[in-house]
């Protein structure tokens, strides 16, 4: 079956592989100057003045726009979960490379729980606009929260980890 599927997609290979990058570098990339320039600058001045109408008026309307931007991370995931398989299949690949178990500890240890949560928080229960419409300011307060404690935490480790990851495909160092 493995085998079959290799034919299949082996004279494909570099096609496959050019459109996985692509959706690497919308997913890494979609919410990142958001993040850094508006939404974090916001932030910090909501921090400063909590009780601010304005500040918090800021806070709910960058954070918000920030979960629609993330609809763009959102389906560029996916796509990567699809076409890494086709890659490993097609390219021969097995965690017997160093450098290619390395990266799938890194997809499923780091990038997919980060990601659900990812999800969780900015479309499903933890969507800010959603709360906001039913009206329950102290649970939407609580999921602003929720939010920015995550994006503090895990935007460090996807900065570090994302180029380590890029580094172990282009490099193989191991």
């Amino acid at each position: 079956m493995i085998e079959a599927a290799q034919q299949l997609l082996a004279p494909w290979y570099l096609q496959i592989k050019f459109v996985h990058l692509v959706f690497v570098a919308v997913w890494f990339m979609s919410t990142s100057v958001a993040y850094r320039f508006y939404l974090v600058p916001i932030l910090r001045e909501w921090m400063k003045s909590p009780r601010d109408v304005d500040a918090v008026r800021m806070r709910n309307w960058a954070m918000e726009r920030f979960d629609d931007g993330a609809i763009l991370e959102h389906v560029a995931f996916p796509m990567l979960l699809i076409t890494g398989p086709m890659l490993m299949i097609g390219g021969g690949w097995t965690p017997a490379q160093g450098w290619f178990a390395m990266k799938l500890v890194m997809v499923v240890l780091v990038f997919i729980p980060i990601e659900v949560m990812d999800y969780y928080l900015a479309h499903f229960a933890g969507n800010k606009e959603k709360i906001r419409a039913r009206g329950d300011q102290q649970a939407y307060e609580a999921a602003m929260h929720t939010h920015w404690w995550f994006l503090m935490v895990s935007s460090p480790v996807v900065i570090i980890t994302i180029p380590y990851v890029i580094y172990l495909v282009v490099v193989k160092p191991f």
